[in-house]
């Protein structure tokens, strides 16, 4: 059993910064690669940023490029996403998932995801 927690949401303005947590507690040893999806309002969940739990290889979404950082840390069993320079459409609620099913930049889609976290909402006003 694996569970995911997520935490680090909040309200902020535009071209603020935000720094995501997600916990893993449970048989951890499986995820291949984690990642971090949103869903906003009336949209459905979307990729946004992927990591290997084997080595620190990295993917993004077009739209976060340069401006968003996923990275873990092995020993606590955490994965993070830094958001930097924030925008309004960027407001969502944040999903941290792993899959133990596919590994790599390959691992985009939300079926490919066997373990989910309840969400974070991240709010950028304008």
């Amino acid at each position: 059993q694996v569970q995911l927690a997520e935490s680090g949401g909040g309200l902020v303005q535009a071209g603020d910064s935000l720094r995501l947590s997600c916990a893993a507690s449970g048989r951890t040893s499986s995820f291949y690669t984690m990642g971090w999806f949103r869903q906003a309002p009336g949209k459905e969940r979307e990729f946004v940023a992927g990591i290997r739990w084997d080595v620190p290889v990295t993917y993004y979404t077009d739209s976060v490029k340069g401006r968003f950082t996923i990275s873990r840390d092995n020993a606590k069993n955490t994965l993070y996403l830094e958001m930097n320079s924030l925008k309004p459409e960027d407001t969502a609620v944040y999903y941290c998932a792993g899959t133990s099913n596919c590994l790599g930049d390959g691992c985009r889609r939300v079926g490919q995801f066997n373990y989910w976290g309840q969400g974070t909402q991240v709010t950028v006003s304008s």
